[in-house]
């Protein structure tokens, strides 16, 4: 009889309370999603030219491609650029910058008039990508 006894005390303490796990698990999940920043892809691919001083851009939040054939595509949509101004300017916050992916073959005139288009909306941060050669 001693021994039922023991046994049914065991089964009633072997219960694992999940809730303080699930709490932190939550809270993981809450930060998380808060401290992720959103960056917007062009939608394009791109072949980037080369240079020594490359650096990375880490605070880039929206990227506008420039194609050999003119098309200035931002998000995966492609858009006027007389109008990628304020397409750009919905989409970036005030500590965002913009990286803006210009082909090698793409024409010079095309990416100043797109800087010029995000200079005029409002958009300070900009920056022109390259790929990073081996020196």
């Amino acid at each position: 009889m001693r021994r039922r006894r023991l046994q049914a005390n065991s089964d009633e303490t072997s219960e694992v309370n999940l809730t303080p796990m699930l709490d932190v698990v939550f809270i993981m999940l809450i930060f998380f999603i808060v401290t992720t920043s959103f960056i917007k892809e062009s939608g394009v691919e791109i072949e980037r030219p080369e240079s020594s001083a490359a650096s990375p851009r880490p605070d880039a939040q929206v990227m506008v491609a420039l194609t050999p054939e003119g098309a200035v595509w931002v998000d995966g949509q492609p858009v006027d650029a007389h109008r990628v101004g304020a397409e750009v300017a919905e989409l970036v916050s005030d500590d965002g910058g913009v990286v803006i992916q210009a082909d090698r073959a793409s024409t010079t005139g095309l990416l100043i008039e797109v800087m010029d288009r995000l200079r005029e909306a409002g958009v300070e941060d900009i920056a022109v990508a390259a790929t990073r050669s081996g020196s």
